[in-house]
């Protein structure tokens, strides 16, 4: 018995009552109802103590008051009343995190950035799963070059389930891919993971970072070195994807020569 009162305790301190509360409101529910000062003494605290967190527990619904001082009783209302608080606390979080939505863009309008790029490391596969979630944060589609032969044998069992989020969110990508078996595999999921890939040679243009070109950022993925970064830069970002589309172009260009060769084979 002792030990499931324990175990109730912990469960009601999870759902955000204090230990103090949880030992009041478990007293309470055990006397049903009693004066402050019974139920301090079956809490195991002081009788003014006991008042103040009996008014903290009849605002929240969990307990009641019947009479008047010096004889008035507390009650005990029921544990169903504790799903009600919470969803209520449920829809104020809500609210604010509505509003937050609402304000946090106008805020980052008057945010202060200053002329110089921002440049972040993150190192290890931690680190290089890190940068893969901030794509997810993009706004336009992303400019990527990739070697998903490299990014596959890193993260097995990240990238498929990535792919799936990032389509999930809308956000296409173009990427410049070096031809090889697992990115042609790859290749026949393109539309239902909002890709369109443009193969080049393997054997003459096989990189190994990939580089991302979204929004404000450039992020780049290290394989081999097991580090991501992230330049946070509007003139840097603007110039990689101008680099891009010129790369883009011959890309595919070197695309159709693969199509057409492997068509006539």
């Amino acid at each position: 018995m002792a030990e499931d009162n324990l175990q109730l305790k912990k469960a009601l301190r999870s759902l955000g009552l204090t230990g103090r509360e949880t030992n009041v409101y478990v007293a309470i529910l055990a006397l049903g109802k009693g004066t402050v000062s019974k139920i301090a003494r079956q809490a195991g605290i002081n009788r003014t103590t006991g008042y103040d967190i009996l008014d903290t527990l009849m605002s929240k619904a969990l307990v009641s008051m019947s009479g008047k001082k010096p004889r008035q009783e507390y009650i005990a209302e029921s544990p169903s009343n504790i799903l009600r608080y919470l969803k209520k606390e449920f829809q104020k979080s809500k609210q604010l995190l509505d509003k937050a939505e609402k304000v946090v863009p106008e805020l980052k309008s008057i945010h202060k950035k200053g002329d110089r790029p921002k440049v972040l490391f993150y190192e290890g596969k931690a680190g290089v799963e890190f940068v893969y979630e901030d794509t997810l944060t993009s706004h336009e589609p992303i400019r990527a070059y990739a070697a998903i032969d490299d990014m596959h044998k890193a993260l097995p069992h990240y990238f498929p389930k990535y792919y799936r989020r990032r389509a999930a969110k809308g956000i296409k990508i173009r990427g410049i891919v070096p031809e090889t078996a697992i990115s042609k595999e790859r290749s026949k999921h393109d539309h239902e993971e909002s890709r369109e890939m443009a193969m080049v040679p393997g054997d003459k243009f096989y990189f190994s970072p990939e580089i991302n070109i979204y929004d404000n950022k450039v992020m780049i993925a290290s394989w081999r070195e097991q580090l991501g970064i992230i330049i946070e830069s509007e003139e840097i970002a603007d110039a990689m994807k101008k680099v891009y589309e010129l790369a883009w172009a011959e890309a595919k260009r070197l695309d159709a020569k693969i199509r057409q060769k492997k068509a006539r084979s």
